[in-house]
């Protein structure tokens, strides 16, 4: 036996292939572990920064309109409360919402209402009449925005092609709807904040 392998250890023979070559490949270097948090932040997004579609999503959620009936106007007589006439709003869901208006639009809705002709036009008889001599007609009104407690509102006009938008309190919007036989809007956002629902149980 020659020197060399006398001094070699039996581990260490350079002749011996390796596991690998025994099947012709080579071993694999083992890679190194994922942040899977960084990931998954990479795919989805950050908590404080959700996808663009999702925000949009709940924007259009917000921004929603549905439709909405008169179901009457109430006197408010209680405790500790200003006395006070109120139209009361109502959805397909349930949920319903009362705006405070004045006395002469309680009145005016009260009579669209009850198809009660006066015998002299009121305001929003007389608005009525002067829409529909000019060709005009109401669309629809939409109860869009509440802020400090204060509702509003506004008109979609139809003139020909032309649709134009007005500004409104709901009370006259509402009464003017009644007249025209048009549907009553409320924004999403609106019937969230002061929306009551009917069930009780």
């Amino acid at each position: 036996m020659r020197d060399d392998e006398r001094r070699r250890r039996p581990d260490e023979d350079p002749e011996e292939p390796e596991f690998g070559d025994l099947f012709g490949f080579e071993e694999e270097e083992e890679e190194e572990p994922r942040d899977l948090e960084a990931e998954l932040k990479r795919l989805f997004g950050s908590e404080s920064e959700p996808p663009d579609e999702l925000e949009e999503a709940r924007r259009f959620e917000r921004g929603r309109e549905l439709e909405v009936r008169v179901t009457g106007v109430y006197e408010r007589i209680e405790m500790g409360q200003p006395q006070a006439l109120l139209v009361h709003l109502r959805d397909n869901y349930g949920r319903t919402v009362p705006i405070v208006i004045g006395p002469f639009e309680a009145h005016a809705i009260v009579m669209a209402l009850n198809d009660e002709v006066p015998q002299r036009p009121l305001t929003h008889d007389l608005m009525r009449n002067i829409l529909m001599r000019l060709g005009v007609s109401v669309d629809r009104v939409v109860i869009d925005d509440l802020w400090q407690g204060t509702f509003y509102a506004k008109i979609y006009l139809l003139h020909g092609d032309e649709e134009i938008e007005i500004d409104s309190r709901p009370s006259d919007a509402i009464a003017l709807a009644l007249r025209f036989r048009a549907p009553i809007y409320m924004v999403e956002s609106v019937l969230e904040a002061e929306g009551q629902s009917d069930d009780f149980s």
